[in-house]
């Protein structure tokens, strides 16, 4: 009876929702081109990162070597990206990874991405506000930081900010307050925004390289010495670390990586728009690549120009742009490049708001969470508690934490869910009959591996070993098998795993590593035999031959490299953040097992098979 119980609470965990469009998703829509989703992509991916950000990074963590940092984050955005193109394509219409996870690998997935997704859009919208906050103050002379750290610094806990920010809070609440009463996302204000944004920069980028000097990337002790001679404040000054180029090492620029990534998040909505695309295995794909290039592009010179006009350790991290132009001589330019900010991030802000209601109440509706949050106005159709909850949420996280901290917890939020979409297109693949087109019904054949075993009692024989040893490396079908399926489905769960201890290690003790360390790198050897050997054991597997709209190459490495460089990035973050994240995660756990798992309704429809039920009939 126990195990009856436990297979049965197995089941609950990855039951699955039914694949029924919505109405709004029938709708005809004007087609976007590959030009429109680029553009598309650029507007929802450049924000706070490029102009508070870059400073913070570039003087206390890589140095000039940021740019380096940036290629790193771009890189990895690129892999997640074409993993993203996969998943988010075989379902076009439903919009979110939440939707996508839900429909194709399970609750429990689906709850676990949504919740981080949340997290990472209210941790976006509170560091959007945040950094409004900064670029406002130092415009007007940092009177307001100046008044607010005086009064309540000595009360604040060391975890916390410096002082608690009343000015974003002011501002959240106020958006979410227009939101309520029923505003929606201006097209016209989106391009005039963005327009700002790409103006502001233009003229950063070539009045930084007319004013820069290449001699900030080869900064000596002796620079640094007349510096603090010359400021006669040495407190004023940044850490000088060993110099030149790269004045933190390896370690900082994968530290600079990790928090680079915030900068690139949002590449991933060009995937939303794949019902609208009339080529989306090719213009998805090629809209997210060309994207992220832009945006590095974009990056890569505010970044070289920053560190071109003021030797990193003179960077002034909270208004880095406007303080640079004062420090070349070009006072007035600082007034222009402020108000631009001041402008595109108070779009940035607002558009930011937009998805988090409507992921809460898609959660709320299908019962995972509370069925208050689902409340709409009768007469603007708006999620109020929704909108409500999460903007007071972020107006808590923009009060009470750093800039730094909440770019650090956003970073992990949306490399967890990164991971599980590489991880959720591996497994996918090597299903039978995985082909989850619009115009498609789930057939009774698709197969999943149980994530809880079955009753030995109720279990057919199985065949022996010498079998089922021959089975990894010469599978008998060539098209997927339940056996195959779930010798993917543990191989995958097993390789997550070891990348996650290389990762641990590489990114706890690089040093010991490469200099011979006779603990540590046996242990770095044996676990890269570990994972080529897994690694091979699926790329043996029969793949699912069904066409797909967009199917990622080199299965299985890329998703498994995607997965290690985000995992990897994930490790650099601060101990802090971890904490943040592992209490957001066991509050999340505990409204799943204490609420949504009783309340679903994917488990009030009886009928709709889980993915642990569904088998092929023995041949």
């Amino acid at each position: 009876m126990r195990c009856q119980d436990l297979y049965q609470f197995g089941q609950k965990l990855v039951r699955r929702r039914p694949l029924e469009p919505t109405e709004d998703s029938e709708s005809p829509t004007a087609p976007l081109n590959i030009l429109k989703l680029v553009a598309f992509g650029v507007a929802s991916t450049l924000g706070a990162g490029v102009y508070i950000l870059v400073g913070e990074v570039a003087m206390f963590i890589a140095g000039p070597a940021i740019i380096i940092s940036f290629l790193v984050a771009a890189l990895s955005s690129v892999l997640s990206g074409l993993c993203y193109a996969e998943f988010g394509t075989q379902v076009s219409w439903t919009g979110s990874a939440y939707l996508y996870s839900y429909i194709t690998m399970g609750e429990l997935w689906a709850f676990i991405t949504a919740w981080n997704l949340i997290l990472s859009y209210v941790v976006v919208t509170g560091s959007v506000a945040r950094a409004w906050s900064i670029a406002f103050d130092s415009l007007i002379g940092n009177h307001i930081f100046q008044a607010l750290e005086g009064t309540f610094s000595p009360y604040m806990p060391y975890y916390l900010a410096k002082y608690p920010d009343f000015v974003a809070l002011s501002l959240v609440l106020l958006l979410t307050g227009v939101l309520v009463l029923g505003a929606r996302e201006s097209v016209l204000v989106g391009k005039i925004s963005t327009g700002i944004n790409l103006l502001v920069l233009s003229f950063i980028i070539i009045s930084g390289f007319i004013k820069g000097d290449k001699h900030n990337w080869e900064l000596t002790e002796q620079d640094y010495t007349l510096n603090t001679s010359e400021s006669g404040d040495i407190s004023s000054l940044g850490p000088l670390g060993s110099g030149g180029f790269v004045p933190f090492h390896y370690d900082g620029i994968l530290h600079g990586a990790a928090l680079c990534f915030y900068s690139f998040v949002g590449f991933d909505d060009i995937v939303t728009k794949g019902e609208e695309a009339p080529d989306p295995h090719r213009s998805i794909p090629i809209s997210i690549v060309t994207t992220v290039f832009i945006c590095f592009l974009a990056y890569f010179g505010v970044s070289a120009t920053l560190t071109l006009m003021v030797p990193y350790y003179q960077i002034q991290p909270d208004s880095p742009f406007p303080q640079a132009f004062l420090h070349v001589g070009w006072g007035p330019a600082r007034y222009i490049v402020a108000v631009g900010i001041l402008c595109f991030l108070l779009y940035r802000l607002q558009s930011s708001l937009f998805p988090v209601p409507q992921v809460i109440q898609e959660m709320a509706e299908d019962g995972l969470l509370f069925r208050g949050l689902a409340r709409t106005h009768a007469r603007t159709k708006t999620p109020i508690m929704a909108t409500v909850s999460s903007g007071i949420l972020a107006g808590i996280m923009a009060l009470l934490f750093e800039f730094s901290n909440l770019v650090d917890l956003m970073s992990i939020g949306h490399l967890l869910v990164y991971s599980l979409v590489a991880f959720f297109v591996l497994v996918l693949r090597y299903q039978t009959d995985w082909n989850l087109s619009k115009n498609e019904k789930i057939e009774d054949k698709i197969q999943m591996k149980p994530l809880v075993k079955k009753n030995p009692l109720e279990s057919k024989p199985e065949a022996g070993t010498s079998k089922t040893l021959t089975s990894l490396w010469l599978p008998i079908s060539t098209t997927p098998t339940q056996k195959s399926a779930q010798i993917v489905y543990g191989c995958a769960f097993l390789l997550v795993l070891l990348l996650t201890i290389l990762s641990l290690i590489l990114a706890q003790w690089p040093s010991q590593v490469f200099s011979g360390d006779p603990v540590l790198t046996a242990v770095t050897v044996l676990l890269l035999l570990l994972i080529t050997g897994v690694t091979v054991i699926i790329w043996r597997q029969p793949q699912d031959p069904s066409p797909l709209p967009f199917r990622v190459p080199a299965l299985p490495v890329l998703p498994l490299v995607s997965i290690f460089v985000n995992v990897y990035l994930m490790m650099q973050t601060t101990s802090g953040t971890w904490a943040l994240f592992g209490i957001w995660n066991a509050i999340g756990f505990l409204i799943y097992f204490g609420y949504g798992i009783r309340h679903s309704l994917a488990g009030n429809n009886h009928q709709q098979p889980s993915a642990t039920s569904l088998h092929l009939p023995d041949s």
